[in-house]
């Protein structure tokens, strides 16, 4: 069974059933890929988890709620990013996260080589972690979401609230950037 048929099959038996074993088994399909977003945004282990954890509660909570959902992944990324944006509310006077040890937890958590060949081909990952630091935060998260969590256009659209056409000027205009920044080779 393909993943998004299954995914909407589990859905549907949570939004109608309230189903908590249909929960579980969507938990485990996104629990890696929401921590890995979070990660990357928050560069620490213990507040990825405290993150990640509460996205899954907030989601079962707006579920339980009988609200529709189109999209479980779509919601999942969404609570993720504003619970994000909450984190840097009550830490603005903290500096920007630093990106070091963020390639080393995805390769450990996500696909070893097929993110990696996207990105950057040949490029040490120190230079990915280079490169990704000087994009702006908007191009970042469009690169991050569809090159590392490989989601596809009308995800991200739905997860960052724009439209898809601009979702698709930001990552154009974001790869035109890590063109940019990239050393000739």
């Amino acid at each position: 069974m393909s993943g998004t048929l299954q995914e909407k099959i589990l859905l549907f038996k949570l939004q109608i059933e309230q189903d908590p074993e249909a929960f579980a088994a969507l938990y485990d399909i996104y629990v890696k890929r929401i921590y890995r977003f979070v990660y990357f945004k928050v560069s620490s282990h213990e507040e990825a988890e405290d993150i990640t954890s509460e996205v899954f509660l907030k989601a079962w909570h707006f579920l339980q709620e009988k609200k529709e959902v189109k999209s479980f992944s779509g919601l999942l990324y969404r609570v993720a990013r504003n619970c994000i944006i909450d984190l840097y509310r009550r830490k603005a006077a903290k500096p920007e996260t630093a990106l070091s040890n963020f390639l080393e937890e995805a390769l450990e958590i996500g696909d070893r080589g097929q993110w990696y060949a996207d990105v950057g081909g040949k490029m040490e990952a120190q230079q990915i972690i280079e490169v990704l630091k000087k994009l702006k935060q908007e191009y970042r998260e469009v690169v991050t979401l569809r090159y590392v969590d490989e989601l596809e256009i009308d995800e991200i659209a739905e997860i960052v609230g724009k439209t898809k056409m601009a979702v698709r000027v930001t990552l154009h205009r974001a790869i035109k950037k890590i063109r940019e920044i990239l050393p000739e080779n």
